[in-house]
């Protein structure tokens, strides 16, 4: 790891009082997959806590009435002309037919679809998943949807897709709303992920770095609590005396600053109002 990744920072961020399980696997995984900057690791921990609860949630609840599937599944239910009440709280019978004949799938009488049902932090889902998923840790399919619901299976499935997708690299830049579409297809939950991101963030010690021969800007974040020479360079940018402290003075300027450049008046400078300051 890049930086001093304890325990307790899974715990604070989590609100879990035994993370141990989940924090072995994560320094075990992190590395691996090179998830191991606090940018990189409040995204993933941001993220994978929205999809599952906080790691409450390991498999996929199908658990529906008949008025939620004709309502949330109706392609495969009421449009289809199929009758909801059959499948009436009957999660193994619902991911037989919604899952059916595709990710890989075989028909409903195949059974596919409840074996390949959602698992892990990240509901990794269908036969091609986690057939693919398997090749990289030397296991089959079947083997792999027991694994996934394990905390190591479940963080080094999260890991895999991760990579596969390439989502290190929006951490880098602090891009939540690009990091979600690439977990999910949309920005579903985005403000949580967000809220999610920055406490997690903070709780890392995430903040601004540069690079002294070419004055290069890492982009994280600085707020209120803040100290350091980054922060002291912003309140230099900023008019204000520059002591390296950020308090209640600095974060007035800086909302100040923000309304008048067009950024979010939060009072806290993420990637946006740090582009355009020390541009």
């Amino acid at each position: 790891m890049d930086f001093d990744f304890t325990e307790d920072h899974v715990k604070t961020i989590l609100h879990k009082t035994d993370v141990s399980d989940w924090y072995s696997a994560m320094t075990e995984m992190f590395p691996k997959y090179e998830i191991t900057t606090p940018n990189r690791v409040a995204g993933f921990i941001a993220q994978t806590a929205h999809e599952s609860a906080s790691y409450k949630t390991i498999t996929e609840n199908l658990n529906y009435s008949s008025k939620a599937l004709d309502a949330i599944f109706g392609k495969y239910f009421k449009r289809a002309g199929v009758d909801a009440k059959e499948y009436h709280r009957q999660p193994e019978k619902i991911a037989n037919r919604i899952y059916a004949g595709r990710m890989d799938n075989g028909d409903t009488a195949s059974g596919d679809g409840w074996t390949f049902r959602g698992g892990g932090i990240l509901q990794l889902t269908g036969r091609y998943n986690y057939t693919e998923f398997g090749k990289t840790v030397g296991m089959s399919a079947e083997e792999a949807t027991d694994y996934v619901r394990t905390p190591k299976g479940a963080i080094e499935s999260a890991c895999w897709f991760w990579k596969t997708n390439n989502i290190n690299k929006y951490c880098d830049n602090d891009d939540i709303v690009r990091m979600t579409k690439r977990i999910n297809g949309g920005t579903i939950g985005l403000a949580d992920r967000k809220k999610h991101y920055a406490h997690a963030l903070e709780v890392l010690g995430g903040h601004v770095e540069f690079d002294d021969d070419n004055d290069d800007v890492e982009l994280k974040l600085v707020r209120r609590g803040s100290k350091g020479d980054t922060v002291k360079k912003l309140q230099e940018c900023l008019g204000l005396d520059a002591d390296g402290d950020f308090g209640r003075g600095t974060e007035a300027a800086l909302k100040a600053w923000q309304v008048e450049n067009g950024c979010t008046p939060d009072g806290i400078a993420g990637p946006q109002t740090l582009g355009k300051i020390f541009s």
